[in-house]
């Protein structure tokens, strides 16, 4: 029997995943796909927020600042890409710059570092590409950029490495309570365990009520986004947000930790918890606003459009607490905006939350915080590459050309301990594919290197989730 097991491989459970292997626990993370950072977390925003806009006497407003605090600490310890670029929240009106003095007020009780009001001349001089109809903005230095799919598939692979276990293609088909804990039932097999971490995102409501009389709901929130070229990424060097509403932080213009331009998203609620489908009144839409905020953007050069969901409910609040009438079941649910920027912080919460239900939890001596680092080859200098390529050929070869992403490079993201096994799960780990032509020419490439390296036919090798095959068998016979 496991001591706890954790339902959801997105960033959350993953934090929660790698701050448990702190401890001497028997832990397992459950995931229904075939990879971690699969849902949420692979299609957002990317922002590590500042943390001065949650509603007061929340748990967004507790965790927010907390959180955002973390960042410099485990990105170095776990060597994910992050960048304190700072946000501006943008007002083209007087009536927007009430709004903007509200949230600078709210900062500072938040105690959000460094934050201040801008004029419009000393806005425009920091990002002299903002609309001419700006008025002035609320800055905060604090704010960041980073990539998330690569923070989580980081937290998975610590945890991992520090003794959690990974267990994957594992979708939750039931749960049963048992006189000591829970039986999981599962699509690969059922997991018995003391304690439940449900960290489940769009689904953490269904989970909840295989165990409990229903407490909250999940609505579904779709927001689009369009990716830009490269050639784009120096439009404007922070995050530039709108003066909020009651719904949305609005259409967000920023640029990318690897330094392309994100423009998006939109705010849509819908039914299905699947339904990342893009619609080209959104994109229009998205267009228009970010147009709103950043002169000359040139959707020309956008490379890819997408969509992701967040988990939202009508409290507009996360819900992390033990389950009413489930004993040992902790719910970490609706964990939608800030919830990137919370997650350490959640992370620690919800342990404190175990604690309380386990008692004082004995610390695991051979945890080791330090993630073996993937080398980006581009990044070596002449030297380095000639050293590394002298040890291994593989290093000279170059796979993607969009963002020069070399056969070595892929080989080891195969081989980690939460290694790549599809396409796409290459493309979030070492961004083959990534770059203009989006896999155009190098994905042939990269579905031989996986089967090979796999000892798979190439004919298995997926795109991202289980069934979506590229290769079903030949055209023609030589």
């Amino acid at each position: 029997m496991y001591d706890v097991a954790i339902i959801g491989a997105g960033v959350t459970g993953c934090s929660i995943a790698r701050e448990l292997s702190r401890y001497n626990l028997k832990t397992i993370l459950i995931e229904k796909d075939n990879d971690v950072a699969n849902g949420t977390t692979k299609a957002n925003s990317a922002i590590i927020h500042a943390g001065y806009d949650p509603v007061p006497g929340t748990l967004k407003a507790k965790l927010n600042v907390a959180g955002n605090a973390m960042f410099d600490k485990i990105t170095e310890e776990l060597d994910v890409p992050f960048k304190r670029v700072g946000t501006l929240v943008v007002a083209f009106c007087e009536e927007e710059m009430e709004e903007v003095r509200r949230l600078y007020e709210q900062g500072v009780d938040y105690n959000v570092p460094d934050i201040q009001v801008l004029d419009k001349e000393a806005l425009l001089e920091m990002e002299p590409n903002l609309s001419d109809e700006v008025v002035g903005a609320l800055y905060a230095p604090s704010g960041g950029i980073i990539g998330p799919w690569e923070l989580a598939i980081a937290l998975a692979e610590n945890a991992v490495d520090n003794g959690v276990e990974l267990k994957l293609n594992a979708e939750v088909k039931d749960i049963k309570k048992l006189d000591e804990g829970y039986e999981i039932v599962t699509a690969s097999g059922n997991v018995k365990t003391k304690y439940v971490i449900n960290a489940a995102g769009l689904y953490s409501d269904k989970i909840h009520n295989m165990v409990s009389t229903p407490t909250f709901e999940i609505i579904p929130t779709r927001g689009e986004y369009h990716l830009f070229d490269k050639s784009e990424g120096d439009k404007v060097s922070r995050v530039i947000f709108q003066a909020p509403s009651k719904i949305s932080k609005g259409v967000v213009v920023l640029p990318t930790i690897h330094g392309n331009l994100l423009v998006g998203p939109n705010a849509e609620a819908i039914e299905d918890r699947q339904g990342i489908e893009t619609t080209r009144e959104a994109l229009d839409f998205v267009a228009k606003q970010g147009s709103k905020s950043v002169k000359e953007l040139n959707f020309g050069n956008v490379i890819t459009s997408f969509a992701g969901l967040r988990s939202k409910t009508p409290e507009n609040d996360f819900i992390i607490e033990e389950s009413a009438d489930a004993k040992n079941f902790i719910n970490v649910a609706a964990i939608d905006s800030p919830g990137l920027s919370a997650a350490p912080a959640i992370a620690e919460y919800t342990v404190e939350i175990l604690k309380e239900l386990m008692g004082e939890l004995e610390e695991n001596k051979d945890f080791n915080p330090i993630r073996r680092p993937h080398i980006n080859f581009i990044e070596l200098s002449d030297e380095e590459k000639a050293e590394l390529i002298k040890k291994d050929p593989r290093y000279g070869r170059v796979i993607c050309r969009c963002e020069s992403i070399t056969e070595g490079e892929i080989v080891d993201i195969i081989h980690r301990s939460v290694g790549a096994t599809t396409v796409d799960g290459i493309k979030r780990r070492a961004r083959a594919g990534m770059g203009r032509c989006q896999g155009g020419f190098c994905a042939p490439r990269v579905m031989e290197i996986i089967a090979r390296e796999l000892n798979k036919d190439i004919t298995e090798v997926v795109k991202d989730r289980n069934g979506s095959y590229i290769l079903t068998g030949p055209t023609k016979e030589n």
